[in-house]
C-alpha cells in the first residue's frame, strides 16, 4: 500500500474520531437537540447528493429501511447518547458493532464462525462491558446504552445492506431521504428549542453540520470505499481500528474525558476482539461493513 493511501486512511480515521467529539460539543455545549442535529445532517447529505436521487434503485422500500438503520436512525441514537456519555467511552462502545454484525449474519445470512472469531466476539463484548461499567463512565450508563443501541441498529442495517445491489454513494443519498422523513416529525414531537439553539450559535452549528455531512459522511466515506476498490481489504480494514484510539485521545484533550485504567483496559480488549473478527475470513459479510456500519 502506498504512503499516500495510508495517509488518506489516517485522515479518514481522524475525521471519524473528530466527528464523535464535535457531535458531543454540539449536543451539550451548543445545546442543539440530538434528533434535530441528526435531521439537519441528513438533509445536508440529501442536498449534496441530490443528482444521485435521479436513479431510482431496485427494491426501494428495502433500500430506505436499510438506509435509515445505517444512517439517521443510528446517528440519532448516537447523538442522544452523547448528551451524557463521553466521546472516549462512546468510541469504545461503538466497537460492539463488529460482533453484533457477525451475530446478525449468523441469524440472517447463515454465517458460520469458528472458535477464533467466537473469542473475538467475546473479547469485544467483554471490553465494551468493562468500558460501560468503568468509573470513567460513571453517570453515563444510559447514554452508553443508547450508543450501544446505535451500534446494534447499524449492525442490523449492515447485514441487510449485504443483500442490496447498490453503490455506497447511492445508499448515502437514499439513507438521507429515509432519515429526514422519519426524523422530521420526531424532532418536532419529542424535542424543543431547535430554533433557539441554532440562533444562539449559528456559525458553530453550521460548521459542525458541514463537517458531519460533507467532510465525514460524504468525503471520508467516499475516500474509504474508493481505497477498498483498489486495495486488499485485509490491509485496509484493520487500519480503521485507529478510530477508537484517536477518539480516546481527542476526548481526553478536547472535552476533558476522564481516562482511567478500566476504560483503557476495556478499550484494549474490545480493539483486540475486533481485530480478531476482521482478520478472520467471512463467507457472507463484506469486511468493511464490520467496522463501518454507519454512513
Amino acid at each position: 500500500m502506498r504512503f499516500g493511501t495510508v495517509l488518506v486512511l489516517l485522515l479518514c480515521n481522524l475525521m471519524w474520531a473528530a466527528n464523535i467529539v464535535v457531535s458531543k460539543l454540539v449536543v451539550t455545549d451548543l445545546g442543539v437537540p440530538p434528533l434535530f442535529y441528526a435531521l439537519m445532517r441528513s438533509l445536508l447529505v440529501v442536498l449534496a447528493l441530490a443528482p444521485v436521487l435521479r436513479r431510482i434503485p431496485p427494491k426501494l422500500p428495502q433500500v430506505l429501511l436499510v438506509g435509515l438503520a445505517i444512517g439517521g436512525g443510528s446517528f440519532a441514537l448516537l447523538f442522544m447518547g452523547l448528551k451524557t456519555a463521553s466521546p472516549s467511552a462512546a468510541g469504545i462502545v461503538n466497537l460492539s458493532g463488529a460482533p453484533m454484525t457477525v451475530l446478525f449474519a449468523i441469524v440472517f445470512l447463515g454465517e458460520r464462525i469458528k472458535w477464533r472469531r467466537s473469542i473475538g466476539i467475546a473479547l469485544t463484548l467483554a471490553g465494551v462491558g468493562i468500558a460501560i461499567g468503568s468509573p470513567s463512565a460513571e453517570g453515563a450508563a444510559s447514554g452508553l446504552l443508547l450508543i450501544f443501541a446505535a451500534a446494534v441498529l447499524g449492525a442490523l442495517g449492515a447485514v441487510f445492506f449485504k443483500r442490496i445491489e447498490i453503490r455506497a454513494l447511492d445508499m448515502q443519498a437514499w439513507a438521507g431521504v429515509a432519515s429526514a422523513a422519519v426524523l422530521l416529525p420526531l424532532t418536532f414531537t419529542m424535542e424543543q428549542g431547535q430554533r433557539q439553539a441554532v440562533e444562539a450559535a449559528p456559525l458553530e452549528t453550521g460548521a459542525a453540520l458541514l463537517f458531519a455531512a460533507i467532510v465525514v459522511s460524504i468525503g471520508a466515506h467516499t475516500a474509504y470505499y474508493k481505497i477498498l476498490q483498489r486495495e486488499d481489504a485485509n490491509l485496509v480494514v484493520p487500519l480503521t481500528l485507529l478510530t477508537p484510539l484517536l477518539t480516546i485521545a481527542m476526548g481526553a484533550f478536547i472535552t476533558g474525558d476522564p481516562i482511567g485504567w478500566p476504560l483503557l483496559a476495556g478499550g484494549a480488549l474490545a480493539i483486540a476482539g475486533v481485530a480478531i473478527i476482521v482478520l478472520r475470513p467471512s463467507r457472507t459479510m463484506f469486511k468493511p461493513l464490520l467496522v463501518r456500519p454507519r454512513i
